[in-house]
């Protein structure tokens, strides 16, 4: 099942079910009106919303449906209760000279503003270098403090893309960035959330076993791998952010920016291309963002990117300083 929010001038949306292909969506106000609603009481409202889903796909009886446009679309959870982020992928901790560790660590994200797939990355005018990161998260349901994977595994209802935008300081690369909720603008959502089965054989171990494609300003700039090198799978990290207090329904637990040992499947994010170049050549030489320029992130099934389905939509946005 695919779902969306669609903007209609309030904080949460509107929910809407999108079919396979993104072609058509339903808005699914005679079912639940937001996602978080959804996700409030999930065993009700997960059937009438799957039955909607299949109507759409078999191309009949939805006579309300309308063509699916993802500049419409707000995040699929505009607000989140909770957002954490992981660091699952040790190559782009260890580039960026972060320190690894045994166990998932996780660092929480404001989730007050989360942006729709086409909304811009504003960046304030007087802010450090601007940074995308493509990654994949997961929303939960309820998840009792104290939860194992297996129940944590249970716990998962819909997965996204994000782009974790980060502001960075190009003279102190190899200190640590500061990603605390006051250093790191709002994350922006794949205009979809799917279910896991919509993943096929593709989700499996708790991981997507398919590339993230980056593309900036219209060149391809990575095709990484999210399952590849993925330490912990996010009945993992949800287990980890629940080890201290419970979850609570629409929860979001990032598995961080992707990231293979691999250099030649690309980067997820400049600050990892920039630590390679310094490792390599000596120097950084790819640039951070500049004001105007476009990132887009996708995920496509096993066909690929020429014959295969986009699985989330795209994320598309572009920088703009704040005036």
């Amino acid at each position: 099942m695919k779902l969306a929010t669609l903007k209609d001038g309030t904080r949460d949306g509107q929910l809407a079910v999108v079919s396979r292909d993104l072609s058509v969506a339903h808005l699914a106000t005679g079912i639940c009106p937001t996602l978080q609603k959804a996700l409030d009481d999930w065993p009700f409202f997960a059937p009438q919303l799957q039955d909607l889903y299949e109507t759409l796909n078999a191309g009949k009886g939805a006579r309300h449906a309308f063509a699916f446009e993802a500049a419409r679309c707000m995040a699929p959870l505009p607000r989140a209760y909770l957002f954490v982020n992981a660091q699952a992928y040790p190559s782009h901790a260890e580039r960026l000279r972060h320190a690894t560790t045994p166990e998932p660590y996780l660092h929480f994200l404001g989730g007050d503003e989360l942006l729709g797939p086409c909304d811009d990355i504003t960046r304030a005018r007087d802010a450090v270098d601007v940074d995308f990161g493509a990654s994949l998260a997961v929303i939960t349901d309820d998840v009792p403090m104290g939860a194992d994977e297996k129940r944590a595994s249970e716990a998962i209802r819909l997965l996204v893309l994000v782009n974790q935008v980060s502001l960075n300081d190009s003279a102190r690369e190899s200190v640590a960035r500061d990603l605390s909720v006051a250093n790191t603008p709002a994350a922006a959502f794949s205009p979809v959330a799917v279910t896991p089965d919509e993943l096929g054989d593709a989700w499996d171990q708790q991981r997507v076993h398919l590339p993230v494609f980056v593309h900036r300003e219209g060149k391809r700039v990575g095709a990484v791998h999210a399952a590849q090198d993925m330490a912990f799978g996010f009945s993992a990290l949800i287990a980890r952010a629940a080890h201290v207090r419970r979850l609570r329904a629409g929860a979001i637990v990032g598995a961080g920016i992707v990231s293979n040992h691999d250099a030649s499947r690309g980067y997820a994010c400049i600050g990892e291309k920039r630590a390679f170049e310094n490792e390599t050549q000596g120097c950084a030489q790819t640039p951070y963002l500049v004001e105007g320029e476009t990132v887009r992130i996708e995920m496509f099934d096993a066909q690929g990117p020429k014959q295969g389905q986009s699985i989330f939509g795209a994320i598309a946005q572009k920088l703009v300083v704040h005036t």
